[in-house]
């Protein structure tokens, strides 16, 4: 087995500090996103303009140029162009970096990590199951009530007087 590199047993770390502002992709604008990328431009690593890093949310225009507002009345807020476009570029790269981690360790072990996913798949089987019949059940149990609500709410139609004739519509 390969040592595992500290940048990624450092990602399954607890971690107790929870943000509570602005979030892009899921992470805090301010205490994460906006010290990353001041210190990636201090690093000349990136080149995000100054005026995105110190006001780095904007107000949305519609295409006359006014104040676009949200169906509930507030001004729409957005993140300036250039952190959202760095954001999705980390985003993207984070991603690859985690496909590439796996195929490594797959490439280096392939009978350990086949194993272990046929392992993971046996132990989550009857979870699996237990689920579908679950959703199965209360889909029957849903239709079912629709069902007679839909009687319920349906007017009876009195039957015609016996020996009489009804006109049957074509």
């Amino acid at each position: 087995m390969g040592d595992t590199p500290q940048y990624i047993k450092s990602l399954l770390l607890p971690n107790g500090k929870k943000p509570t502002g602005r979030r892009v992709w899921s992470l805090d604008l301010e205490s994460i996103w906006l010290p990353f990328f001041t210190a990636t431009n201090l690093q000349r690593d990136t080149a995000i303009p100054l005026d995105a890093l110190g006001a780095p949310l904007r107000l949305a225009y519609a295409q006359d140029g006014t104040v676009k507002f949200s169906k509930s009345g507030r001004p729409v807020v957005r993140v300036a162009k250039p952190i959202a476009d760095s954001v999705k570029l980390v985003r993207e790269n984070f991603a690859a970096n985690l496909v590439a981690y796996a195929e490594g360790v797959a490439d280096s072990n392939p009978k350990g990590f086949e194993a272990l996913q046929k392992n993971a798949i046996k132990a989550g089987k009857p979870i699996a199951t237990a689920d579908k019949e679950n959703m199965e059940k209360a889909i029957a149990e849903a239709m079912a009530k629709s069902m007679a609500e839909a009687e319920a709410s349906t007017p009876e139609v009195p039957a015609p007087p016996q020996g009489e004739k009804v006109a049957v519509q074509a």
